[in-house]
């Protein structure tokens, strides 16, 4: 099977550090190619100048498709599209978002683990959320390595930590010495091939853009929740760990994804929910005023005892409203 020639990158929230120590610490002549993603807005720019800057002398392009892929080469994932690897090409694919993204780190780690088996070396760095745990679940999967920078080490230490609860991690490193890590694993041989679960090929034909399918769905378990992006059915993907979930269309979600996406929705519609009650409260209050007025006591009376029926309505939303903005503790951004 020859070296572990095939490193694949991942990360997002405080990655950004990590990842030029350790392209600064690769050499010239490294016998491996190097992908990269990191969660990009759709119109990203500057990434590429400010990965190259560190990348010492490996020479950093932007993925192309149908780009050859070639040792002492880094690739960097293109805004909006997913990065796959087929062979010994590039592929930008046009499927559905994952967890929210495009490119996902989920997706490339699956394609280098269906084409490339025990040659790759998957590496997770700082972020939020779980996006690469079940990728590199994926890569262990397929008798490649997997790599995490140290939570303690890490900015944002959730994706760290959710994959190194999702798969048994090889190696756990500071993001300072992993860049001298890799260079001594890429020049080792690779392990024995092993079987290509199916759902690993499915996925990464979801992510190349190929339809789901309704018999492939039909092995997945629907469940009473909604895709936060189109509205369709989801399902759970079978025993995955992560717990995973598609819709029809391919959107794919972790559970804590998925849960925080629903989080915001649910503070949004205590938002509107509130909003319209004091706005109900304040009508039916001026229609009891215009009662009185007009003299119907009876009248002004059934307002201004629904006004204030409204009133504690949203005094019991506010404060629930309020607690659900307010992160846990030892959860607040900085």
């Amino acid at each position: 099977m020859g070296n572990r020639d095939i490193i694949v990158i991942g990360g997002s929230a405080g990655a950004t550090a990590p990842l030029k120590q350790i392209l600064g610490r690769l050499p010239a002549d490294l016998p491996a190619a190097v992908f990269i993603v990191l969660h990009l807005p759709a119109q990203g720019i500057g990434i590429l100048s400010t990965v190259a800057s560190g990348a010492g002398p490996l020479p950093v392009r932007q993925a192309e498709n149908g780009m050859k892929i070639e040792p002492g080469h880094v690739y960097l994932g293109a805004p909006d599209r997913h990065l796959l690897l087929a062979g010994d090409r590039v592929f930008l694919g046009r499927g559905p978002r994952e967890n929210m993204v495009r490119p996902a780190i989920d997706a490339l780690f699956r394609s280098a683990a269906l084409y490339h088996g025990p040659c790759v070396i998957g590496v997770l760095l700082s972020g939020l959320l779980s996006d690469g745990a079940a990728g590199l679940s994926a890569i262990k999967c397929c008798g490649g390595m997997a790599v995490v920078q140290d939570p303690s080490d890490a900015i944002s230490d959730e994706m760290p930590r959710r994959a190194m609860a999702a798969t048994t991690v090889d190696l756990c490193v500071p993001g300072a010495t992993m860049g001298d890590v890799l260079s001594d694993l890429v020049r080792e041989p690779a392990g024995a091939a092993l079987p290509i679960p199916p759902e690993i090929r499915l996925e990464v034909e979801i992510a190349a853009g190929d339809r789901i399918g309704s018999d492939n769905l039909a092995a997945m378990a629907a469940v009473a929740l909604t895709c936060p992006a189109c509205g369709g059915v989801l399902s759970e993907v079978g025993e995955a760990r992560p717990m995973r979930f598609r819709c029809q269309v391919g959107h794919g979600f972790t559970a804590d994804a998925l849960a925080k996406e629903r989080e915001a929705r649910v503070d949004e519609a205590l938002r509107v929910a509130l909003r319209i009650i004091e706005e109900r409260a304040e009508l039916v209050q001026r229609m009891a005023a215009d009662g009185r007025r007009s003299g119907r006591a009876a009248v002004a009376e059934m307002y201004e005892a629904r006004a204030l029926e409204y009133r504690e309505y949203a005094d019991m939303i506010r404060p629930v409203m309020l607690k659900s903005l307010d992160p846990p503790v030892g959860k607040r951004e900085v």
